[in-house]
């Protein structure tokens, strides 16, 4: 159906997860096409790739018509439609301004046609502030939810960890960091099938001293809570250790995501140095060419993208905004797994059980 060729690398839901699920219930997920640093260039792509394989999802592309039809070419299909959109939020534009005078965007547009029931998720690349704002304004935080959070999977010696949150909220306090660890504890139980998720509380040490009063006082809220709490982790056990969950702020989340990608880019960088230092290190290299390619698969990111938007009454997955047609793919299948499980209807019925325990009021 599409000219776009099928590649070799395999992502990061659909390597846990069968490609093709003929039983699934029918869905309809809403596409930003105009968000991101490329817009339809990618976001199409990806589209056509994803409606390939998954015959029981149908494809909103919000957008500029014209500039949509040019990239689908001439594929065609019921579960394909474009629904259009006159305005683009840009990438460095206020949350503000993107929220009172772009009613008209794609993203904010893509977000309405969840509010309105005609799709179950969206998934956008545009602006995070942006996304974030206008997904609180337009479809509101779940009950007993204060502030919505940021949450994706990293790689670790052991599979990958999910992380939050990401940068959606830099000052928390000792509740909203329990209610972090109930919304990220419910999704990691729903898309990973683990029956009682392992939680930890990202700190400066392992110690029960140490950490500043906000991660203290979330310390007591999570060891009451009957969550599968394991205590503080520093920075390191986000890799090291078998962990499914690691709550923090979004400053000190964001940062901790941030260095990673560095690091993984720096070992690359440097790998690939070294190989290339004379003849016999690139010989060595050839020689070692299946490990390296492996080593590559594991750390690329776009295994990885796709965070979700927790808290809200309603499914929206943040894409990178640099994503390409594989990455950005794979974040469209986040938010497919995420329809299949429910996850807002999950997330709002533990966190009411979890709010309304007598260790949460004695504490709290």
């Amino acid at each position: 159906m599409s000219q776009f060729g099928r590649s070799g690398v395999v992502h990061f839901m659909r390597s846990r997860h069968d490609k093709k699920r003929p039983t699934a219930p029918p869905c309809t997920i809403a596409l930003d096409a105009m968000g991101g640093d490329h817009g339809p260039s990618v976001v199409v792509p990806a589209a056509l790739r994803f409606h390939a394989d998954n015959p029981h999802v149908t494809l909103i592309l919000v957008g500029r018509e014209a500039q949509i039809r040019a990239h689908l070419g001439t594929a065609t299909s019921e579960r394909l439609r474009i629904q259009p959109a006159s305005q683009e939020v840009a990438m460095d534009e206020s949350p503000s301004k993107a929220l009172r005078g772009k009613k008209d965007s794609s993203m904010r547009v893509a977000i309405d046609l969840v509010k309105n029931g005609e799709a179950n998720a969206c998934v956008s690349a545009g602006n995070t502030g942006a996304l974030m704002a206008t997904a609180r304004f337009v479809l509101k935080m779940l009950p007993n939810v204060d502030r919505p959070a940021i949450i994706t999977a990293v790689p670790s010696i052991h599979g990958h960890t999910h992380m939050l949150d990401l940068g959606a909220n830099v000052d928390c306090t000792a509740e909203h960091l329990f209610q972090f660890a109930v919304m990220g504890s419910e999704l990691v139980a729903a898309v990973d099938g683990v029956a009682s998720p392992r939680v930890a509380l990202l700190n400066i040490g392992q110690e029960e001293i140490k950490g500043n009063d906000q991660v203290k006082q979330a310390h007591e809220l999570l060891a009451r809570s009957g969550l599968n709490y394991i205590g503080y982790v520093e920075g390191d056990s986000i890799f090291l250790r078998d962990l499914d969950l690691v709550v923090s702020d979004g400053f000190v989340g964001n940062v901790a995501l941030k260095c990673s990608e560095g690091v993984a880019k720096f070992v690359r960088h440097s790998l690939t140095a070294q190989f290339k230092r004379s003849w016999w290190t690139r010989l060595a290299g050839l020689a070692a060419l299946p490990i390296l390619k492996s080593f590559r698969r594991t750390m690329d990111p776009r295994r990885y993208n796709g965070a979700s938007l927790l808290g809200l009454r309603g499914i929206v997955i943040k894409s990178h905004g640099g994503a390409d047609v594989l990455a950005f793919e794979n974040a469209i299948y986040i938010a497919e797994k995420e329809i299949r499980a429910n996850i807002p209807q999950r997330i709002s019925e533990q966190v009411g059980r979890h709010l309304g325990s007598e260790h949460y009021r004695e504490t709290a």
